[in-house]
């Protein structure tokens, strides 16, 4: 009788334990980057606390053959940033430390994933 009673405790806690949502991790921190806009002039746009885990496109360069690519990132989160060279964190890539992580205008960044 105490083993129907273990089994069926063990059994509502695993059902418990899967229904109830994960809390969302994040990036603290900023993470920033510079683009070239459709008239030419050069904006900057600073990322607040970015999701960790899933890849995120830069809106301003994410079309490969409209938009130029995005420059000069400066990650100041808690995470490692991953850029791409393409949109949907594929390309080329390169890893930016967190905190001090950064680059010139040489590299060329569409997407962004943080881990």
């Amino acid at each position: 009788m105490r083993l129907r009673h273990s089994l069926a405790a063990a059994a509502g806690a695993a059902v418990l334990i899967l229904t109830v949502p994960g809390s969302a991790y994040a990036a603290e921190g900023d993470f920033s980057y510079t683009y070239i806009g459709s008239a030419g002039e050069e904006g900057q746009v600073t990322l607040h606390d970015p999701a960790d885990g899933e890849c995120i496109m830069l809106a301003e360069a994410a079309q490969e053959y409209t938009q130029p690519p995005a420059h000069s990132p400066r990650n100041r989160t808690d995470s490692y940033a991953i850029v791409f060279t393409n949109a949907d964190c594929s390309g080329d890539n390169f890893t930016l430390r967190p905190h001090t992580g950064g680059a010139s205008e040489r590299l060329k960044l569409r997407s962004i994933l943080f881990v």
